[in-house]
């Protein structure tokens, strides 16, 4: 499931790719994803896209109207599992799955394909944006020490559950909680509550280094993950964790483990980060 750095990533190259551009039409495949499609099909036509911006690991592309250019709503993008949006020349055939195509003013298509169909688009204003929003936990790029052992405080849950809960830090996934616990050297089995101020500290720096040197690399392309112009990540030639069990650890070549987390798997060394007491 692409995370914050891929998305991250895409929103960087749609600011390049289609900012200022007007959207002419909406053509609509399948539509499970889709809050309200006869609204997509209504609203969107003669907007122009005023601004692109990444919340959490959601898309927001703010649009506004012909007339005064601004923000009046906002399409809401989730990729799921393997969604992408881009936009294309028409003449380049669309893949099989492509579902959302929105033709714009300088002949190219914004496609929005998605195989799995895990993700989500709405389009969205006022408080309806509002209480989508604010659902979600803190910025892991911008929260502060303070606030972020704050969070950590009388937290029960597991640290990996925490980390993948979006209500705590907004953006972080299987992969890069696997790699920041790696980097800060603590098991996933540990509860939030019982870090020590050291291990807040080293987990705190190690979230804030790994999102951004996969920002840096353009993320992780594990399946069919691809940037705004089709191309793939890197970040995935420096994961030291995840999806490596039975690998050795680059750090003491003990051999990587996996185990269940949250109903979810979960890589760690089982000699650099130990496990928590019973």
């Amino acid at each position: 499931m692409p995370e914050l750095p891929e998305v991250e990533t895409l929103v960087r190259g749609l600011r390049k790719s289609v900012i200022g551009r007007r959207i002419r039409e909406v053509r609509l495949g399948k539509t499970d994803f889709i809050d309200d499609p006869a609204l997509l099909e209504r609203g969107l036509p003669g907007c122009r896209i005023v601004a692109i911006e990444r919340y959490g690991k959601y898309f927001l592309l703010r649009l506004g109207s012909v007339r005064n250019g601004r923000p009046a709503s906002s399409l809401l993008v989730h990729l799921g599992m393997t969604g992408h949006l881009a936009a294309h020349p028409p003449a380049e055939p669309a893949p099989k799955h492509t579902h959302v195509v929105m033709p714009l003013d300088d002949g190219r298509e914004l496609r929005y394909t998605d195989p799995r169909r895990f993700g989500r688009m709405a389009l969205l204003e006022g408080t309806s944006l509002e209480t989508v929003l604010g659902k979600l936990g803190e910025e892991p790029m911008e929260v502060t020490l303070a606030e972020f052992r704050r969070r950590l405080a009388g937290r029960r849950a597991r640290i990996k559950s925490l980390l993948l809960n979006q209500s705590f830090l907004r953006g972080v996934g299987n992969i890069y909680a696997d790699e920041s616990l790696w980097h800060a050297r603590i098991h996933p089995m540990r509860f939030g509550a019982n870090l020590t101020e050291q291990q807040a500290r080293d987990l705190h720096r190690a979230i804030r280094k790994t999102l951004s040197d996969a920002i840096r690399l353009g993320g992780s392309s594990i399946s069919d993950y691809r940037d705004a112009e089709g191309r793939p990540g890197f970040f995935q030639l420096r994961h030291r964790a995840y999806d490596r069990e039975g690998k050795p650890c680059y750090r003491c070549r003990a051999r990587i483990r996996r185990i269940l987390v949250a109903g979810r798997s979960s890589y760690f060394c089982p000699r650099c980060q130990r496990a928590p007491r019973p």
